[in-house]
Parts: C-alpha cells; structure tokens; sequence
C-alpha cells in the first residue's frame, strides 16, 4: 500500500488505522517562521471528531494532535512537521461480527481481493478516522496562506464548505455568501436554518431504522490568488477533484455550473468578463478557467455516497463465498457529511497551498 501522500510541494504523508495505537503523519514543504496557533488546529478537528453530536458516530475520541517535530518553541523551522493523534475509544470487539463477512459495498471486499487481507477492526485504513490527520495538514496549510495574504497586502482567502442536501432533503436557496459561523451554527452544517432542521429529522429518523445516507457538500472559496493551477497535468480543478475524491464514501465531483454545463449552448455558458479585464460578470466556470484560477470566487460540490455499514438487515458475502445475512453492530455515522465538511475544506487549503508553492516556489514567505 504505498500510495500514502498528498501533494507535491507542500506534502502530506500518513500512517495508522482506526483501532491501531495512533494515527498520524508527516507534512513536507512546511515554510520556516510560521508561528503555529495549535488552538486552531484543533478547533478543526473538534468540527471532524466523533461524538460531538447525537446524529453521528457515538465514538468518543478527543482527537488531540501532537506536534513532534518540525517546531521549535512553537515557531516552524522548515523540517518536516511530524504528528500523532491517538487513539483512546477504540472498541474493536464491535467488529468481531464482522470477521470473514465482507460489507456490502465497502472497501472489505476490494482490500481482501488486492492485499489478500482486510482489518475488519474499524475498517482499518478504509476508516474515515484517517481524515482526522487531514484536517491537522489543512489546518496548517490555512495559516500559512493567511500569512501570505497578509505580507502582500491581499485579501484573506476564506474557504466555506457546507451541506446542501442530505439524502432527499435539499437547501431551499444557495446565497451567494456563506460564513463558517453559520455552518458551525448547525448540528448538520447548513447555513439555511430551516433546512437544516428537516435534515436532520431525516437523519434521525434513517438512524433509528438501522439506515444511513448519503449528500453534497459545497465548497466556495472567497478572495482566491489568482494564477493557481498548471496546464497540463496539475489543473486546480483536477487536483481538487483528486483530493475530493481520496475521501472516505466521495462519489462525485463537479466545479462550477457541473453537469449543467453539458445541455447549455456557448452562448448561455460562457462568462462575460467586465471592463478592462475585471473579474466575470458571470461564473459558469466556478472560478477556474484553463486550470488555473482567475480570481473569481471558486466553486465546487462533492457527492457522498449512504456509508455501507448499517444496522439494517442486509445480504452480505462471506470470505469463502456464501451468501448471508448481515446486520452491522457497533458505532457508525448515518450520514458522513456533517463532519465530512471540514475535511473537503482542509483538502481544498491543502491544493490550493501546494498550487501556490508549485508557483511561487517553496520559499513563498
């Protein structure tokens, strides 16, 4: 399994498994002088942890990152950051039901047939727990593109990710601005009150069936750097669609107007740039044309998929092939995209800091 890393300058590689003794990893590309706000770092991952509310993962992790290298009094140096999170709730006899039986539509199956092996234990790598060391890279990665901002005298980047559908139930409007105080505000992460109370009650009510489901997440970044994104092969679009994709139960990806695009004319698609240059009256392309970023605001969705473990009663295939009958135990999300939020903006902080440093050069400060 070597496919372990993200990134080209500013670089995440990880390691761990859910029910192991740690996760952790290793972010290369780290700019010296960067005064580390810890506080903050682990206020992302108070937005990513279990069991921070009744309609998620009753697994009670605290999540507490430790910086092990990299920093001296708190201040980077440039040397690898390195850092553990362990792990204190694990409960692998949970699983001990699921010990040759492969889920339905989970990674067990996909594992055992190219390893030849699968860690039924909390899924292992397959876990979304890996996520958690996402979130302290995309953390770090937010930072330092605050302190570029503010040594060039630019706007400050914001990134906003929110839910705007879960499973059926859908937001009523998209408003051109959102904040991270009115995503946070919501046990769901919807900045539209209403909706978010009907999601969820439709959360509720699938978990008390034993049932799960799946939504969209979308993603508006505020005041991009403009330039970010490399023709051919390093697109900012394709790379945030790798990035988006890498999550746990990710199924879809689109930027801008998405498949919409695909029944307008040119006419109806093409953005209209202002005078002498300006930024686009339109954003049919969600702020990214030829790959690259042009300073309107950047926009895009992520599709998730019903997390496959379900108390529900369901067919199943076991190790040697029979079929039978598995209802999964244990403590599982009903719906991953409430803490899945804060993952697709701390990936996104993550390509658009390496896009950056692939432009600007890895001394960037």
């Amino acid at each position: 399994m070597a496919s372990n890393s993200l990134g080209n300058t500013y670089r995440l590689t990880t390691f761990g498994e859910s029910h192991g003794v740690a996760i952790g990893g290793i972010i290369d590309g780290v700019p010296s002088g960067i005064k580390l706000d810890v506080a903050k770092v682990q206020a992302a991952l108070a937005l990513r942890k279990p069991g921070q509310s009744k309609i998620v993962s009753a697994r009670n992790e605290a999540d507490q990152v430790h910086f092990l290298s990299g920093t001296v009094n708190g201040v980077t140096t440039g040397a690898p950051l390195g850092f553990v999170i362990y792990n204190r709730d694990h409960r692998s006899k949970d699983y001990d039901h699921l010990n040759g039986v492969f889920r339905p539509s989970h990674a067990d199956q996909a594992y055992h047939l190219k390893y030849g092996t699968v860690d039924s234990s909390g899924s292992g790598r397959a876990s979304a727990r890996e996520t958690a060391n996402w979130v302290v890279a995309g953390a770090v990665a937010d930072q330092i593109l605050v302190r570029y901002c503010k040594m060039h005298k630019l706007p400050l980047i914001d990134i906003v990710s929110y839910v705007n559908q879960v499973g059926e139930v859908k937001m009523d409007s998209h408003p051109e601005r959102v904040t991270r105080k009115q995503v946070v505000a919501s046990m769901v992460r919807c900045p539209d009150t209403k909706a978010s109370s009907r999601m969820q009650a439709y959360i509720a009510q699938l978990q008390n069936n034993g049932d799960s489901c799946g939504g969209i997440i979308t993603t508006h970044v505020y005041n991009p750097i403009v330039g970010l994104g490399d023709p051919i092969f390093e697109k900012l679009h394709a790379n945030l669609s790798k990035a988006m994709l890498s999550i746990n139960a990710a199924h879809a990806f689109e930027y801008g107007d998405g498949f919409l695009l695909s029944s307008m004319t040119g006419s109806q698609a093409n953005d209209v740039f202002g005078p002498k240059g300006k930024l686009p009256i339109t954003n049919h392309s969600g702020g990214i044309q030829g790959g690259i970023s042009i300073g309107a605001v950047i926009k895009f969705a992520v599709g998730f998929k019903p997390p496959s473990t379900i108390a529900k009663e369901q067919p199943a295939l076991t190790k040697q092939g029979k079929s039978t009958l598995l209802a999964a135990k244990g403590r599982h999300d009903p719906c991953v995209v409430p803490r899945a939020t804060v993952v697709v903006s701390s990936l996104t902080a993550m390509v658009l800091l390496d896009a950056l440093m692939m432009q600007k050069g890895r001394q960037l400060l």
